[in-house]
């Protein structure tokens, strides 16, 4: 079924609320798994809605959280996402970061006590429009091993890092350190197919091509034993300057019943103006100038920009399969 941005606004929010959400959150968690869909991201879109509303029925999240500034001293700050769903607390986060990066040359805010916080692109890209940029960190509940270890101690802890470029769309790099998002082995396991070697093991670690087995198993780091450094690096950049629970603390993000995950991210947001007014457009241009001479580049983002503006003129194809879970997770 073909659907608008705002049918599938309407319909993720519809959903959300059905289980008790606050309208507020609700809407603003739908705001962003739409986006996720018309920029083609479907493991962090419509798919999510059974998910976050089986967590709501299991109290796995607070249905009326707020997001609360628990600290702020100068450029830094610290926010308090309640248990609730992420989003309100990364809009929140994200403006106040743009704002302190305005007054301060540079913004760090964290949040704690947090939940599944979808495409990290999504808020650095909102931190480059305006002119910043913007560089986020997130941990996740435990999929991927330490170096040299077979036991799940690591999130897929995604990194994302955006930067303005002078009237034209921003360059977003978005990643997770997983050979590939968990969120894809979910969308394979809904529409029963396989996945590729490489990207996940079973749960006696060894390698599958099996969907479900993956999301009992673990997800190979991307890069190897470089992934996994990676991740440790988020994970104590994260967990130490939020407070949040480790990885492994919190119970998978797959499963309706578990604790709540109180995971944690981190944004710093900054003016690019520290060598002089115009020299950060400068050197970027000169930079860009330089890619474009090779016709085969593609610059990070441009993508899921232009897939993006497909959808919002023609609309989004979205399965039947999973308007139904939708509309039976209301039940």
């Amino acid at each position: 079924m073909n659907m608008s941005f705002q049918e599938m606004v309407d319909l993720a929010s519809q959903g959300l609320i059905s289980s008790g959400i606050s309208k507020r959150a609700a809407v603003q968690t739908a705001q962003f798994l739409a986006l996720a869909e018309c920029d083609g991201i479907a493991s962090h879109g419509l798919a999510r809605v059974a998910q976050y509303v089986s967590h709501a029925k299991n109290n796995r999240i607070a249905l009326q959280a707020e997001p609360k500034l628990l600290k702020r001293h100068q450029a830094v700050a610290l926010i308090d996402a309640g248990d609730g769903l992420a989003f309100p607390a990364l809009r929140y986060a994200t403006d106040l970061s743009v704002e302190l990066a305005h007054r301060f040359g540079i913004g760090l805010v964290a949040i704690t006590n947090s939940h599944h916080f979808g495409v990290a692109g999504h808020f650095t890209e909102a931190s480059a429009r305006a002119g910043y940029i913007s560089i986020m960190f997130g941990n996740t509940p435990a999929a991927m091993p330490m170096v040299g270890g077979k036991k799940a101690i690591f999130g897929t802890n995604p990194i994302a890092a955006s930067f303005p470029v002078n009237s034209k769309d921003p360059l977003v790099i978005d990643m997770s350190l997983s050979a590939v998002a968990r969120g894809k082995i979910l969308v394979a396991a809904k529409k029963g197919e396989s996945i590729p070697h490489g990207w996940a093991l079973d749960a006696s670690g060894q390698p599958t091509t099996d969907a479900q087995e993956a999301l009992q198993g673990l997800m190979v780091p991307l890069g190897g034993d470089k992934g996994a450094l990676l991740a440790l690096v988020v994970e104590l950049l994260v967990v130490g300057l939020t407070g949040s629970r480790f990885s492994y603390e919190a119970d998978s993000f797959f499963s309706a019943h578990g604790n709540r995950p109180q995971v944690g991210q981190l944004i710093i947001t900054i003016k690019p103006d520290l060598a002089g007014k115009n020299i950060f457009n400068q050197r970027l241009a000169e930079f860009l100038a330089v890619l474009s001479l090779d016709s085969d580049i593609r610059l990070p983002g441009q993508r899921r920009f232009k897939q993006r503006l497909l959808a919002m003129k023609n609309g989004v194809e979205v399965s039947e399969l999973l308007i139904s879970e939708i509309q039976n997770s209301m039940k």
